[in-house]
């Protein structure tokens, strides 16, 4: 099972039942896969705080 991160993509590599393994894995901690990625490109893991006019 490997995992490649990109700056706007994430890919799985594995067998089936490895990567739906992760998947679900991370789908405890977050709802988005954008979610996921924003949180890998923070220094301390959290989502980046979104403004709302």
């Amino acid at each position: 099972m490997k995992v490649f991160v990109a700056d706007k993509s994430i890919i799985l590599t594995g067998k089936a039942w490895e990567i739906k393994r992760k998947l679900l894995e991370y789908s405890r901690t977050h709802h988005l896969m954008i979610d996921w990625i924003n949180s890998l490109h923070t220094p301390d893991g959290k989502p980046p705080i979104k403004r709302i006019k």
